[in-house]
This record gives structure tokens, sequence and C-alpha cells, in this order.
């Protein structure tokens, strides 16, 4: 049934307006038309939307990268579609093998609660958790017996598990594949027909999985989900994907301040990229600040102050921002101090060599990166630059210590 045909003008409106917001920075929709009729048919049973998406909750720290997902998943939820948030701890038992070139280690149910409870608190900065769906996979999954195990694994051939790159790549280089990994993506499908999912969001690498949900579904008569595939963001290098790995990270719990100060050292090339798929910002604002920069009207800098306010003000508020920005411009335009800093009791020698004192506090986690940071004139004591490598402080109350851009300590001695 075409349900697009069915919709009166306003409808119709309705339609093109969900259709522009949610296929909005999506690098691939699959299967496009289907996207379309599933909002129309959503719009004219004034029946919500089931948006899924799964996690196996394998690390407990939430970074931008995320929020790709997040806000798109945040605009669903805008136009009043449910949205279904499955928490993975019975695929985390075997660890989602896309990108790894080893079998992955399994997560405990304890390492997957603690984990899941951090992605609520830091998925509630994006999205309203109030109106989410949660599910634990486990609740189906563990019910499946194994008759109904080798129904599902005959809907797959190895071959075509051997496509994926993973797989495939760690097959030529004589590597271990175990059976189990097999299953990964068949019960991530399996986990759309428990729910009755009409769409399910990932990024471009989760294709190979997400796709499996369509072919489950189909194995048991149910209408088919839709896939949007959402584009994986770059990190602070402008290169690598955004990792906490390869620190290139920006995290969604960190302070307001360091969240302002890594957004603006982004290349400038991907601050477009940034302010449509991690930013708040509406499509025609967005639009607006690519306008501006392309006509030369807003420099990068400008556009760089605009979006680490909006990141801050979306994790942080309003207030955080306003403050985060005044901060960066003291401290970066005009080379002031900043008033709120953390401070630390010295109870140590008051004569210490500079490279000492910096690894101890923790701001570099060696002496020889601290002797490179010297030479490269990153290391200041009271707004100066620390000339030498072998410098021997003497270290008085209130001493402030920078090291890089973003980090300040100040001293107090615990005598006083």
């Amino acid at each position: 049934m075409n349900f697009i045909e069915l919709l009166n003008d306003q409808q119709k409106r309705e339609l093109e307006q969900q259709w522009e917001v949610l296929s909005y920075g999506v690098s691939s929709i699959i299967p496009e038309q289907e996207f379309k009729q599933k909002i129309a048919k959503s719009i004219k049973n004034q029946q919500p939307l089931k948006v899924k998406l799964g996690l196996d909750p394998t690390a407990p720290d939430v970074h931008l990268g995320h929020t790709v997902v997040l806000n798109k998943l945040k605009q669903f939820q805008n136009f009043g579609h449910t949205i279904q948030l499955i928490i993975g701890d019975f695929t985390g038992k075997i660890g989602d093998p896309t990108g790894k070139t080893a079998t992955r280690t399994a997560l405990t149910d304890e390492e997957v609660k603690h984990n899941a409870r951090t992605y609520f608190e830091q998925f509630g900065k994006v999205m309203d958790m109030e109106k989410v769906e949660l599910h634990y996979n486990s609740k189906w999954l563990s019910q499946v017996d194994f008759s109904e195990v080798l129904k599902l694994a005959s809907t797959v051939t190895v071959a075509r598990m051997l496509e994926r790159n993973d797989f495939h790549n760690r097959y030529e280089a004589n590597k271990p594949i175990y059976l189990h990994e097999f299953f990964y993506p068949v019960m991530q499908g399996y986990d759309s027909y428990a729910l009755s999912s009409d769409v399910e969001l990932g990024g471009t690498d989760q294709e190979f999985n997400v796709l499996f949900g369509r072919q489950i579904q189909e194995h048991y008569g149910q209408e088919k989900q839709v896939v949007l595939l959402m584009p994986l963001i770059e990190g602070l290098d402008g290169v690598e994907k955004m990792s906490k790995s390869k620190n290139n990270y920006i995290g969604v719990e960190e302070s307001p301040r360091d969240i302002f100060g890594k957004t603006m050292s982004i290349p400038d090339e991907q601050i477009l990229k940034y302010f449509q798929l991690v930013s708040p910002l509406t499509i025609d604002e967005v639009n607006e600040v690519k306008q501006q920069m392309e006509k030369g009207a807003l420099h990068p800098r400008d556009a760089k102050m605009m979006l680490a306010s909006a990141l801050v003000a979306m994790l942080h508020g309003k207030k955080a921002a306003e403050e985060s920005k005044a901060d960066f411009e003291n401290v970066f335009q005009k080379n002031q101090i900043p008033e709120d800093m953390p401070e630390v009791v010295w109870d140590g020698n008051q004569t210490v060599a500079i490279v000492d004192l910096v690894k101890e506090l923790g701001l570099l986690p060696s002496k020889s990166e601290a002797r490179r940071m010297i030479k490269n004139g990153g290391i200041r004591v009271n707004q100066e630059k620390v000339p030498d490598p072998a410098t021997i402080l003497e270290v008085k109350d209130g001493l402030v210590l920078q090291v890089g851009k973003r980090k300040f300590i100040r001293l107090r001695l615990s005598s006083s």
C-alpha cells in the first residue's frame, strides 16, 4: 500500500518536514523509499515509529562521536517516535567483532551493569531518557532454544560472513575466528524481530550488523525495518575516527573548559561536519554558518567559538557555556590566568625539579614528556615560560603551573 498517496495536504507537509530533518546528515538510508513510506504510514495511522539503537556497553565513557547517533535519535523523539534502546547484556558476552583483528574479551555481568548505568547518565545530556524504552536483550535471547538457533544459522552462509573485512582479514592472516563470533550479527538481527523495530540506527561501520535485522525479520514474516547509517566523525586530529584509545576525543563528561578548548583545536575543515552531526543547531542555523563561512564573513576561529559554545551548552548548560567562552578568551586571547582552576596541596620539598613536579602532579605521564614539552615552550610557571628542562623551582604558596594550553594547577603549601 502506498501510504504517501493516502495523506492529505497537511499530512504531506508533515511528511516532508520529518523527511528533511530525519534524513539530514545521514550517510545512507536502506532502502530510502521504504523509509518515506514508513513515515507516511506513521502519520496516517497516528502510530509512532519504533526506532532501535543497540549498544554493547564495552566502556563507561561516552564521547562526542557517540552523539552523532544520539542527536539523530533526539530528532526522532521530537517528532514523537519511540526510541528502543537495547543494552546488549547477552550479545556483549560475545563482543562485536566489527573492526577488530582478534576475538574480543567477553564482558562480565557486573561490567555490563556498571557501564550501562554510566551510559544512561551521559545519554541524558542529549536525549530525554524518560521517553526511552530500555531493553536488555538477554530477556529474549536467553530463551531461544538450540533448534531455533540452528534455523537462524541457516539464514546466512559462511561465505557471506567472510565478506566482512574484519573476518576476511583475520582469515587471510591465519588468525583464529571462533564460531560464536558469527552469531553476533544474527543475534543483533533477532533483537529487531523481538521488538518489531521499524528503524535501526548505526554508524557506517555497522552496516553488516544492522542489515541482519531486515534478514531476520523477513525470516519470521515480519515487516522489515529500515536502516539509517550515520557517518563516523573524525577526532581532534581530523584524520582518525574519534576514539578514546587514539586520544583524539571530546568526552561528554569532561569539564566545560576542556570541551570548549578541545573544540577550538579541531581542524578548520571539520567545522561544518561537527556543526551538522554533533551540535544542537537546526538545519537552517547550520546552513547559515555554512553560507557565512563560504562568503568569508565568518572566520573559522569565530565559527569554532560558536560551535564550542553550543556543545558546552548542550552538555553543561548555557551558563557554563558563557563562562567557558569568557575563560577561553581570557586565557588564550588575553593571556590571562583562569580564575577557577584545580588547587593541590603540596607537602613535598619546597625546592623541586620542574620535570619531577609535573610528573608528580600527574600533568604529564613521564619526565621525558615534560622535558619535550618544556623544549617546545609548553610549560609555564606564573605565566612565564620555563626555559630549561633542568630548571629547579622554589615552590611558593599560590604558584600557578600551566602545562599545554588547557591544564592549570595552583599549588598551596600544606602549612599555609
